[in-house]
């Protein structure tokens, strides 16, 4: 058995290698919809003896399959948000006390302790629904840091109860709502850090990474945009602190495929398909192939360029049909 005390105590690069290749083995043996998948790959688990060799399960079985591992019944199951006619995908986990530990980790890495903070939520459309990991991390902070608070689409009221914090804040928002905050007031925060979570929505038109830093830039008056990389399916976040550079605590790491080649691992400096291990998904799978399109570096932090396009026919996904 796998502990989230050991996956949070790893330190170095060989802990970790021991930590995922045991985890492997037992997900592989434990988790059915991983289990099949190996299967399928013709891929015998012992044989496995190099972290860059554990296969990736994608993403998507989320949507259509119970991604599990544990014996006990889950104690919470988070979904994803959804739009239009797509799924929603459920992680399920069998304590929820193992993700409050993995997400206040990450955060104390690279902000400190949250009490240091105003944390300010601004997510509307994560609020209007149910079941949002993003909205249970952020109410944590906001609890432990005993300043701030989540807001709607009242930003006057946002602006006002900043501004007259004394305290440094960090407001965290989607990105559409923080467009819509800089472009409608443009207001300007002492001592604040903005944070991206990614995620138009729909409510706005797509635009890069970079056009849309520089416009809350412009909008808030600061230097740099922070951004938070996470999603349902994962237990864990990266960070950036600047020009779109994430980087992950010692128990994820990234990793960037071959578009065309899902089992070929590209070197850093490559564009490809973003793989990630994330050891803190102990009773689901930590070893997902993502949608997402990205950049590894050579210190091992990356960059998220956005969704790779037509991602639903390629490579491994064409055996997710044999899981159906």
């Amino acid at each position: 058995m796998v502990n989230i005390s050991d996956i949070l105590g790893i330190t170095t690069p060989a802990e970790f290698s021991a930590l995922a290749l045991r985890l492997f083995r037992l997900q592989a043996e434990r988790c059915a919809p991983y289990r099949r998948y190996v299967e399928l790959l013709g891929i015998n688990p012992a044989t496995i003896t190099r972290v860059e060799d554990i296969p990736m399960l994608p993403i998507e079985l989320f949507k259509s399959e119970d991604v599990y591992s544990a014996d006990s019944t889950p104690e919470i199951v988070f979904t994803s948000s959804n739009t239009g006619s797509t799924v929603a995908s459920r992680h399920m986990m069998a304590r929820l006390s193992d993700y409050r530990q993995t997400f206040l980790a990450a955060f104390t890495q690279f902000y400190g302790n949250p009490a240091r903070w105003s944390i300010y939520g601004l997510l509307p459309n994560y609020l209007e629904r149910e079941g949002s990991s993003l909205v249970y991390m952020v109410d944590e902070l906001i609890r432990r840091a005993g300043s701030g608070g989540f807001y709607l689409n009242d930003y006057e009221r946002l602006i006002a109860d900043m501004k007259a914090d004394t305290k440094p804040k960090i407001l965290l928002g989607v990105s559409y709502a923080l467009w819509d905050l800089a472009e409608r007031h443009a207001p300007k925060f002492e001592d604040t850090v903005i944070m991206e979570t990614g995620g138009m929505k729909g409510r706005r038109r797509e635009l890069s990474k970079r056009e849309l830093h520089d416009i809350l830039c412009r909008g808030f008056g600061v230097e740099a945009i922070h951004s938070e990389y996470g999603m349902a399916e994962l237990s864990s976040q990266a960070y950036s602190t600047g020009e779109g550079i994430f980087r992950a605590p010692a128990w994820m790491r990234v990793l960037v495929r071959d578009v065309n080649d899902p089992f070929d691992h590209a070197p850093a400096g490559m564009r490809g398909g973003i793989d990630i291990i994330d050891l803190a998904n102990i009773s689901s799978c930590a070893f997902l192939q993502t949608q997402d399109m990205g950049q590894l570096l050579a210190d091992g932090s990356f960059r998220i360029e956005g969704r790779i396009a037509g991602s639903d026919i390629r490579g491994c996904n064409l055996l997710v049909h044999d899981l159906l």
